[in-house]
């Protein structure tokens, strides 16, 4: 999302933490607005067998918005023989670039950690009526 930039030392072992800075191409407020859409857009999708959508499910790991504007999703399925495992990816990538101001979207199915029902959200407890 941001780029490091080292500070220019005549000795770069000599350069400490302290003397790097974020710089990122997108504003806090526009990089935030990115965000809530995306997510929002992200509860739009939902499992075809499960009435509640992937976002509330656990099954989305990480969204990460670069400065291009090119968001990555790392997400999970329930199962690996997910019958929606061919479609979900697609789905999300239409959903993710729905958002003005997206540019390319990727998404990687990732099984480490692997999905429990603990990551869901109580809102997803609640509609599968897990209480």
């Amino acid at each position: 999302m941001s780029h490091t930039v080292e500070a220019k030392s005549a000795d770069v072992s000599d350069v400490k933490a302290s003397q790097m800075q974020t710089i990122s191409a997108l504003s806090v407020d526009e990089t935030e607005r990115l965000g809530t859409e995306i997510v929002a857009a992200l509860k739009t999708v939902f499992d075809p067998e499960i009435p509640a959508d992937i976002y509330e499910l656990g099954l989305i790991y990480k969204v990460d918005i670069k400065d291009d504007r090119s968001v990555g999703v790392e997400m999970t399925l329930t199962t690996p023989n997910c019958p929606a495992a061919e479609e979900m990816p697609m789905m999300v990538e239409n959903a993710v670039a729905s958002v003005p101001g997206v540019g390319v979207v990727t998404v990687n199915i990732v099984w480490e950690p692997t999905w429990t029902p603990d990551r869901m959200t109580d809102e997803a407890r609640l509609v599968l009526n897990m209480w």
